[in-house]
């Protein structure tokens, strides 16, 4: 309302240009505003007094309305997910507003509102008279008055202790002398200030109209599915009626004795007929317009608003977590409830980054996928993040949301829970991602300079010795035993083929490798963190994904990695738009550089290969249109969480189906849904989405990883043969290799000495692979040259041996009767009693 002024004018005028005046004009105003005090005692002139102390300026502060939250279609229109309100008011000029409604407050309530200067004489000491004379009480307000005492009202109800609301409510609402005057007194400073119109738009914003219902907009809305604007004269008479009565003329009651049920809202009728009839009195309608009015029934048409993110559909989780991001905004408030508060009141459009295609695309695939319900406690998630910029683009669950106890006790279809967030931001505490965490064991490797095709030491083993920790110093974990998922037995995978394949082994014996505390600084350098606001764990079960992580923090780090490895905090909220049309700084993304650029492209180089060859090819071969992607899968202990976590160089997307109690027999591989196993139904459902969302984002190439990050720097194998295994260990870790035991081997070496290595000395290995070393048990001698010798003097010299021979013709007189070849050849070692052929040379042999 702008601060229009107007000068003290009109018939009868304003009651301080009356005081000011004449001493008549004190006495009428005494006579006007005290009557039905007179056995009080107070004196013409005290209250005249009295009334010229008391303040006579009204700030009028903005109205507490409601605040939505919208999405963006794919035609930049804004689409309503949800509205939030304490009082259900939209606040609308007056030229919004019918004449028939502006008119029918004005006859109603006060029918010399155009003439007097903000408090009606006539009508204030006709109420008085009456209630002193036994007549009842009368209010006598006029609009003015009603107004200054309705913004009294609103200024309490935006007070956040209870006790110190109830008490300014009641000293606005009293019944009382000093109340009465204070508001005459303001009312007249409102006339003053502002001008009729300004003041009849504030009323009819302002004002109750029963229940949570404020302001006509809202209840035109409400009553009659209509708008302020199109208000009939039959419906606007009905909405001032309940002004005056809102509880008692309410339209949403009709089974209330008050209103008459049996007979049509006869109480409602009655009011508005009377408003009709000043209506018609003092011509603001035709007598026409009044019988056809007065002829139509009340036939309200109630339209419940929209309120929560119940009303949000599928997209109701992401609408929680809205709420919850703008309770942690200090934008609204110092504290978390007052956030809230001030967001149901303030009339704030909110913004965000849900995408509606790609969110249907998501709600419909897990519909077709997992069922609501199963024989166990099925539970599943997919939500979406923008690479680069954190914007989170869908989230939903195969849930029904709710919030209220009494609904989410008739089925294990309805949660309050969003299983895609943190506790804190409405969510559960978080869900093992099982080898989708490998990543970043994988980032922490080519961190410290290993390479991809580097070789470890990942045969399963109970004792797995001591691991690296800067933190709290070497651990230990007796008894930890690991198994790799298909029970692959290899003792020697590289980084690149144990997560290609995602080999347990693999990973641990990367960790043996590394330092777990470091492995943990990669983690929390992504965003990663505990769903339950914990510390990470960081022993060796925690590499192969034991920490419970919220899904949208596994999206978050997986768009890091795309990101050629700089990763943006979640964010859902674009614009934020206040009441009066200003835009409000929304909460921004944090992005920093998790891993340097090359170490995400020798990360995006293996999990590429995940999705071409790998456990995620089922993801890869549904998806189209075709992009470059990068994935991990994840399977927990028992198969009791199975996920499928990806990115494109534009989007990048968590799916899971997932046991919500964690029941330790919920094995998802032991059910299956109609659509199919519930172990793969995430590579039914990832391909879905991400078809979507390369069809509208694209995906450029992920950048090259370089030959150091695959292959290494190039080191000669020193040659140990002949060497004890303890200087062989020397020299190779002394060269930058690590040793591992290969254990023994037949040698014609001296027994313990060093029999070969693998790779083989002289070739290239990367700097920090393993070597392999064997040693000899001397059972192996080298076989001695025979060649020339006579069958028997080879037979001699080969004694130990099984010896066959075959005859060869030769023309050479001196090769008759000799040995000319041998297999295996000379200095070849072998065993004791394995066989060498020789061949012999025989003069005259048939050819």
């Amino acid at each position: 309302m702008s601060a229009k002024k107007r000068t003290v004018s009109g018939a009868l005028g304003g009651l301080l240009g009356f005081i000011g005046m004449s001493a008549v004009a004190g006495v009428l105003v005494t006579v006007a505003v005290t009557p039905a005090l007179a056995v009080s005692g107070m004196t013409a002139t005290n209250t005249i007094n009295v009334f010229e102390n008391l303040p006579n300026y009204l700030t009028v502060d903005q109205l507490s309305q409601k605040s939505t939250i919208y999405a963006i279609d794919g035609n930049g229109a804004p689409f309503a997910l949800a509205s939030f309100y304490d009082q259900n008011r939209v606040e609308v000029p007056v030229e919004s507003m019918s004449q028939d409604v502006q008119d029918a407050a004005v006859a109603g309530e006060d029918p010399r509102f155009e003439q007097h200067g903000g408090v009606d004489l006539q009508g204030t000491i006709r109420g008085a008279l009456s209630t002193v004379t036994g007549g009842g009480t009368q209010g006598g307000s006029s609009i003015t008055q009603q107004y200054v005492k309705n913004v009294l009202v609103q200024k309490c109800e935006v007070l956040n202790d209870q006790d110190k609301l109830d008490a300014c409510y009641d000293e606005a609402t009293e019944t009382s002398p000093e109340r009465k005057l204070k508001e005459m007194r303001l009312a007249i400073g409102v006339e003053k200030e502002y001008s009729k119109l300004e003041i009849l738009q504030g009323y009819l914003n302002i004002t109750l109209f029963g229940g949570s219902v404020y302001g006509v907009e809202a209840a035109a809305g409400y009553y009659f599915n209509t708008t302020a604007a199109n208000l009939n004269l039959s419906q606007s008479a009905s909405l001032i009626a309940i002004v005056n009565n809102p509880e008692k003329f309410r339209l949403d009651r009709p089974e209330s004795e008050a209103n008459g049920a049996a007979n049509g809202y006869a109480a409602n009728k009655e009011r508005r007929d009377y408003i009709l009839g000043e209506m018609l009195q003092y011509k603001k309608v035709s007598q026409e317009e009044y019988d056809v009015a007065i002829a139509a029934p009340i036939e309200p048409t109630i339209t419940e608003p929209s309120t929560g993110c119940q009303t949000a559909g599928g997209s109701a989780y992401f609408c929680d977590y809205v709420t919850h991001v703008l309770k942690s905004d200090p934008t609204f408030g110092e504290d978390e409830d007052t956030r809230m508060m001030n967001f149901r009141r303030g009339g704030y459009d909110i913004y965000t980054t849900l995408d509606l295609d790609l969110q249907l695309a998501t709600e419909t695939t897990m519909a077709e996928n997992v069922p609501q319900t199963a024989s166990w406690d099925v539970g599943s998630v997919a939500t979406s993040v923008e690479v680069g910029t954190g914007r989170v683009l869908t989230m939903a669950q195969n849930k029904t949301y709710s919030q209220d106890p009494e609904v989410q006790a008739t089925g294990a279809q309805y949660s309050g829970v969003n299983y895609n967030t943190d506790y804190d931001q409405g969510g559960s505490s978080g869900f093992q991602p099982g080898s989708t965490y490998k990543v970043f064991t994988l980032a922490e490797w080519l961190k410290e300079g290993h390479a991809l095709n580097e070789r470890v030491d990942s045969a399963r083993k109970s004792d797995w010795g001591t691991f690296q920790d800067y933190c709290d110093g070497p651990q230990t974990f007796p008894g930890y035993n690991p198994k790799n998922d298909a029970n692959e037995p290899g003792t020697g995978y590289t980084a690149l083929q144990s997560t290609i394949n995602s080999i347990n082994t693999g990973f641990i014996g990367m960790a043996k490798k590394l330092d777990l505390c470091k492995i943990r600084d990669t983690v929390e350098s992504f965003g990663v963190h505990r769903a339950d606001g914990g510390e990470l764990e960081k022993g060796a079960s925690s590499v192969l994904g034991t920490n419970e992580i919220a899904p949208l923090s596994m999206a978050v780090a997986f768009a890091g990695i795309a990101n050629a490895g700089k990763t943006c905090s979640a964010v859902v909220i674009d614009r934020i738009v206040g009441p009066d049309d200003a835009e409000i700084a929304p909460p921004t993304s944090t992005c920093k550089q998790s891993v340097e650029p090359s170490v995400a492209a020798g990360m995006a180089y293996a999990m590429k290969r995940v999705l071409t060859e790998g456990s995620a090819t089922q993801s890869n071969d549904s998806t189209y249109p075709k992009v470059p992607m990068i994935g991990k899968t994840g399977t927990t202990d028992g198969a009791k969480d199975t996920w499928m976590t990806g990115a494109s160089s534009k989007v990048a997307t968590v799916v899971g189906v997932v046991a919500v109690t964690g029941e330790a027999n919920q094995r998802s591989r032991d059910y299956a849904f109609e659509s199919g196993s519930a172990a793969t139904a995430r590579h039914r459902m990832w391909p879905d989405i991400m078809s979507v969302a390369n069809a509208k984002y694209g995906g450029d190439e992920f950048s090259e990883a370089s030959t150091n990050v695959i292959q290494g720097a190039q080191v000669p194998v020193p040659d140990v043969r002949g060497q004890s295994t303890a200087d062989a260990q020397a020299a190779l870790e002394g060269a930058g290799f690590e040793f591992a035991d290969g254990g023994v081997i037949d040698s014609e070496l001296p027994a313990g000495s060093v029999a070969r290595t693998d790779p083989a000395s002289g070739a290239s290995a990367g700097n920090g692979a393993t070597i392999t070393v064997f040693s000899s048990n001397g059972n192996q001698i080298l076989l001695p040259d025979v060649t020339g010798q006579s069958l028997d003097q080879a037979r001699g010299t080969l004694t130990g041996f099984t010896v066959t021979t075959t005859d060869q013709a030769v023309t050479d007189p001196n090769q008759n009767n000799k040995v000319i070849a041998m297999t295996p050849t000379a200095g070849t070692p072998a065993s004791r009693g394995s066989s060498v052929a020789l061949v012999v040379g025989k003069m005259g042999a048939a050819g």
